[in-house]
């Protein structure tokens, strides 16, 4: 097996490292922190003093950071670029924006170096259990040439050349923002009308308004339990950057904007490193006519 150097091991990247070590490869890792990485060091990873040192001969690089920012330094700040071999594959595995995604894969062909966006969905338990949905952009070939790497992680589906696996994500992002929004309102209704917000939970399981949302994050709010899965700041981030497309598509979407504005809120009330279920909360704040 090739050496995979996995630069990222915060809340999803760790998981997802872990994944591959117990699949049997041989990884290297780098974390700005380094006790974040120490579990992984345990199981049988090894340990980097930097991205240029990581990368150095692995087939795969896989970045699995904060935000474009986070690639664009441990790509190309830190020199690790340069340490990159002709025919290494690159697996940015970042949320970021497709702009970001073409940009760094232009970059990196003058090298030789090949690439792949693949973002994922399904949160930290789907990290740790190995369920993640990856969007993958790029070359069929070479996503054909990942599948044991993607299949330790998760189920890949390539959505089109590079920059689709984002542009996928922010789909992703869309939906799940506007379904937490819906699936709040709904609880909120129910609880103000008189109802039993988990028994009509219940009650709409198996129904057409049943979703992972309804299951997962309703009872979330239910039980008023927003430690971080996904954060306010990360889906955020990420609702930037499909406004920000959407701008450049020329399209104009409303309940993106809605959305948005309402997550805006939640974090200027002290939100921001609460799970993103926590949009509950500003839906609740509203719905009694108080003001941010």
């Amino acid at each position: 097996m090739e050496r995979i150097a996995f630069i990222g091991t915060g809340l999803m990247g760790a998981p997802m490292a872990g994944r591959l070590v117990a699949a049997g490869f041989p990884v290297t890792v780098w974390n700005r922190t380094r006790a974040k990485a120490e579990p992984l060091l345990g199981a049988g990873a090894r340990w980097a003093e930097g991205p240029a040192e990581a990368v150095a001969g692995a087939g795969v690089v896989i970045t699995m950071v904060s935000n474009a920012a986070a690639v664009e330094e441990v790509l190309f700040g830190s020199g690790a670029a340069g340490e990159l071999a002709a025919g290494t594959i690159v697996v940015d595995m970042t949320s970021t924006s497709p702009p970001v995604a073409r940009d760094h894969a232009a970059r990196l062909s003058s090298r030789g170096v090949r690439y792949v966006d693949a973002p994922v969905s399904g949160g930290t338990r789907g990290a740790a259990a190995g369920t993640l949905a990856i969007m993958a952009g790029g070359e069929e070939g070479t996503i054909a040439e990942l599948a044991p790497v993607f299949a330790a992680m998760g189920n890949v589906r390539r959505v089109g050349p590079v920059g689709s696996g984002q542009l996928c994500k922010l789909a992703n992002q869309l939906i799940v923002a506007v379904t937490i929004g819906a699936v709040a309102e709904a609880l909120v209704l129910a609880e103000r009308g008189g109802a039993d917000p988990a028994a009509v939970r219940e009650a709409l399981r198996g129904g057409f308004a049943d979703s992972r949302i309804l299951n997962e994050h309703g009872q979330r709010m239910i039980a008023r339990d927003f430690r971080p899965g996904g954060t306010v700041t990360n889906h955020i981030k990420d609702l930037d950057a499909a406004e920000g497309f959407a701008e450049l598509a020329g399209v104009k979407l409303p309940l993106l904007e809605t959305v948005r504005e309402l997550f805006y809120r939640l974090r200027s009330t002290g939100g921001a490193e609460l799970d993103h279920s926590a949009l509950f909360l500003e839906i609740e704040r509203l719905a009694a006519g108080k003001s941010a």
